[in-house]
């Protein structure tokens, strides 16, 4: 995500990303990977609840996903995959945008 971050910010859009990870982990993973978009600890998982994301085999962790959300805070697009390791690139995020 990282890579095509400043694209997605070309776009009038911004990247928010959250993890279950308390924040302490959090942090130490914005600083090895050097992201420098907005990375949130919901360690509690409200957040991945209210999207309906936490995964069915560990309810600890979110499910993977993506949401471009409209100027009015309605869900535009997602992408919602049941299998920890598969991503969206910046690249379809991209694609997406362009259609708004």
């Amino acid at each position: 995500m990282q890579k095509g971050y400043e694209d997605i910010q070309a776009q009038g859009a911004e990247l928010i990303a959250i993890s279950a990870d308390p924040l302490p982990r959090v942090a130490s993973t914005q600083a090895a990977l050097e992201i420098t978009y907005l990375l949130l600890s919901d360690e509690g998982t409200e957040t991945i609840t209210a999207y309906n994301v936490i995964d069915v085999t560990n309810t600890s962790i979110a499910r993977p996903a993506t949401y471009i959300l409209d100027t009015d805070g309605r869900v535009a697009w997602k992408f919602l995959d049941p299998k920890f390791d598969t991503r969206v690139s910046s690249d379809q995020i991209l694609t997406e945008l362009n259609k708004l």
